[in-house]
């Protein structure tokens, strides 16, 4: 399964892609999550449906310091992504 998803609120420079990096390791989930220059983030999340649940499911919250305040997901086609990457 793979999913595209898109984080609004202050979710730059709060931790916000190394922890959902974590998440996405703790749940064997590839991808990766990057800042967009209008101050969302773009997470791009690939495995098992439940891993990506997971992790989608997370990025409602983010960690501590994130207010998030609205979470956009779309499916996508699975691409074979290896890993996670902050970029």
């Amino acid at each position: 399964m793979r999913a595209r998803v898109i984080v609004r609120g202050r979710v730059q420079g709060v931790w916000f892609r190394d922890s959902c990096q974590q998440q996405a390791q703790r749940w064997r989930v590839n991808g990766s999550a990057r800042n967009l220059d209008d101050g969302r983030v773009e997470v791009v999340l690939e495995g098992a449906a439940a891993g990506v649940a997971e992790v989608e499911r997370w990025c409602h919250a983010g960690p501590a310091r994130a207010i998030v305040t609205d979470v956009v997901a779309v499916t996508e086609t699975p691409e074979g992504l290896t890993g996670f990457r902050i970029r």
